[in-house]
């Protein structure tokens, strides 16, 4: 018995093939990368005499086992763990549409889906935002006076709801950046809070913002060693 999990894993963009030759090597062949950007502002990135952050995020299904396995080989063989490596955490799943969709995700792996349960509390969330392109600095700076960390932005476009814009006041066919913030949870609901009061629905940002229970993570402990001191 076992529960589904998405696994997103953000790191650099110069460990692409690193990481398709990881996953590859671990049987893990359904992967969906984009490619994203560190929140870092430009003030920050000058002073340090740094270029801007390139990212990469793949996304992919992953079982108890198969978590297992890859978390152990990130933290070994990755070394994910290291400061400024990356971060790769799951979110549970509630349903795929199909036995054959879900036998493709998750190939060779055996799968028995465990009785419904309700998910306990958990540490950290995933802050997800969605806002017009070109307010990141904003939201972030929103986020940052709630003690919020880092964040890792990727670009979207909506499919243009008519509703959206009816009940919203927010059309989803507009350019959109994506903001994933990884928090604690205990400081989850002060993000938000934050970022919908200065960059929310009554702003220019018109940003969307919602939260996804993290279950699992590593490659956390510079945040978190920077918090603690």
């Amino acid at each position: 018995m076992s529960r589904l999990y998405m696994m997103v894993a953000i790191t650099n963009r110069s460990m692409k093939y690193k990481f398709e030759e990881f996953y590859k090597y671990n049987e893990h062949m359904v992967v969906f990368e984009t490619l994203g950007r560190g929140t870092a502002n430009s003030a920050v990135l000058d002073y340090f005499g740094l270029e801007a952050s390139e990212k990469m995020i793949s996304f992919s299904i992953v079982t108890d086992e198969m978590w297992k396995k890859l978390k152990r080989g990130l933290i070994i063989n990755m070394n994910i763990d290291v400061p400024g490596t990356g971060i790769a955490f799951i979110i549970p799943l509630s349903s795929i549409g199909g036995k054959k969709v879900l036998q493709y995700l998750i190939q060779s792996y055996e799968y028995e889906k465990e009785e419904e349960a309700t998910l306990r509390e958990t540490e950290y969330e995933l802050l997800v935002t969605i806002v017009n392109q070109g307010c990141i600095d904003s939201v972030m700076d929103a986020a940052r006076s709630a003690n919020a960390g880092g964040g890792t932005v990727i670009h979207a476009k909506g499919t243009g709801m008519e509703s959206a814009e009816k009940f919203l006041g927010v059309s989803l066919a507009a350019e959109k950046e994506i903001i994933f913030i990884v928090t604690r949870s205990k400081n989850k609901n002060q993000i938000m809070r934050a970022i919908m009061e200065k960059t929310g629905l009554n702003n220019k940002e018109k940003a969307i913002v919602f939260s996804l229970p993290v279950t699992s993570a590593v490659g956390l402990r510079m945040w978190e060693e920077e918090i603690g001191e």
